[in-house]
């Protein structure tokens, strides 16, 4: 039986257009398809679970920051994805076309597992909002939690792909998310640990399974 979260008490996502638009109306159930031969860097495909495409992250391979475009389907960037340098945790950062920060994904060390935060202001609210993703990767699972409600927003859980969906080194990720959640949002948080992962243990977030 598919995963199934409860609505949060209001809605949250990040401050830009598109917001609105990929707000989960229901549980969903997101997969990120890595495209292997792309000549561009990381670059990935995002649709819903019946295939339908909702967003594409371009990669650039040249970029010091291995920075990465999430765009719409009419190709139009919504934001960028880059790793921000001088920290002591591994930290990423979200910003929109102009610059503007939308998010920050910090790591920390954890004995088993990984663990990461994210901090952002609420477009619908104006308030600072943060989740914390941890997980034990082995199990090749995370929960994104909404801290200040303890409510579980998303799940990584790769044991929900059948086996032609990991194929030649991809990364495929089913990323559940709850109704009342910016998809975009939860796709971010995704890619980021992504990167924090290839970059550590050169594989992706949940490794293979």
């Amino acid at each position: 039986m598919a995963l199934q979260l409860p609505p949060l008490p209001q809605p949250l996502g990040l401050n830009h257009p598109t917001a609105d638009l990929l707000l989960a109306r229901q549980t969903e159930t997101i997969i990120l398809r890595e495209k292997v031969m792309s000549l561009s860097g990381d670059s990935f495909d995002i649709s819903l679970q019946n295939g339908q495409p909702i967003l594409r992250v371009q990669g650039s391979v040249f970029s010091f920051s291995g920075r990465k475009t999430v765009m719409n389907l009419n190709n139009q960037p919504v934001f960028d994805i880059k790793k921000e340098h001088l920290h002591i945790h591994a930290t990423y950062a979200a910003v929109d076309p102009n610059g503007n920060p939308l998010l920050e994904v910090k790591s920390s060390f954890k004995l088993i597992g990984s663990k990461a935060r994210a901090t952002f202001v609420n477009k619908y609210t104006g308030q600072q909002e943060s989740f914390l993703m941890q997980g034990n990767w082995f199990d090749s699972r995370a929960d994104i939690v909404h801290e200040k409600t303890g409510m579980v927003v998303g799940n990584i859980n790769r044991k929900l792909l059948s086996g032609r969906d990991i194929l030649f080194g991809q990364q495929t990720y089913a990323l559940t998310v709850a109704p009342g959640v910016d998809m975009s949002l939860m796709v971010a948080m995704c890619i980021c640990m992504d990167e924090k992962n290839n970059e550590g243990k050169g594989g992706g977030i949940l490794g293979l399974i």
